[in-house]
């Protein structure tokens, strides 16, 4: 699954299996790796479109027609999302229809460990962080809609209360770190890798599936 199709369209369930996971399409990759290497057979994905992120109040009735429309089909629906700038609206409507999701203020967080990562907001308020896919997709989710590519002018009107840029990564893979290191380039900030693996969404993934 290519990160344009998971970001225009997401991924559609194969209607197997008696837990569904309703997930954003920014956490396909590691889900499905995380599936293959634990052997969850029984474990079914649906992914929304990650470039919902780019309109957070949008992420709601989309994980909620998700769930509303896979009820009855599984034994439990689980949402993959964390808050994601819904300000508890998400978590909100995951109560209303009786289903769990992530824990965390945004994948940054579960990445490296929610208590780790909380851990550090004194000291990293002035942190832009990435993962893989926002590595990978930096120009669709970064440069492009805050507008860098036609006024570069404005990087420093954006980012000039940042320090550095924080690469959370889930893989050890040196193209990516390389593509990292061009991203930080390219807004002016400092860098710094930091090979998270998977985290909470592992750990969280985990007892899904049990």
């Amino acid at each position: 699954m290519d990160d344009l199709t998971l970001s225009e369209s997401g991924l559609a369930p194969n209607h197997t299996g008696r837990i569904l996971l309703v997930a954003c399409g920014a956490l396909a990759h590691e889900i499905l790796a995380l599936k293959a290497a634990n052997g969850w057979e029984h474990i079914d994905l649906q992914c929304l479109p990650a470039k919902l992120h780019l309109w957070p109040d949008r992420i709601i009735p989309a994980v909620e027609a998700a769930v509303i429309a896979a009820q009855g089909r599984y034994e439990t629906i689980f949402v993959v999302y964390a808050d994601c700038g819904t300000g508890g609206l998400l978590k909100a409507a995951c109560d209303r229809l009786g289903v769990g999701m992530v824990e965390g203020p945004h994948c940054y967080a579960f990445f490296e460990g929610n208590a780790a990562f909380a851990a550090r907001a004194e000291t990293e308020f002035d942190a832009f962080y990435l993962t893989d896919f926002l590595v990978r997709q930096f120009d669709a989710f970064v440069w492009k809609p805050m507008g860098l590519d036609r006024h570069p002018e404005l990087r420093d009107i954006y980012f000039g209360n940042y320090r550095k840029l924080v690469y959370l990564a889930q893989l050890d893979d040196p193209a990516l770190d390389a593509k990292a290191q061009d991203c930080a380039a390219r807004l002016g900030l400092a860098y710094e890798r930091r090979l998270t693996g998977y985290g909470d969404l592992a750990r969280t993934l985990a007892r899904v599936a049990s």
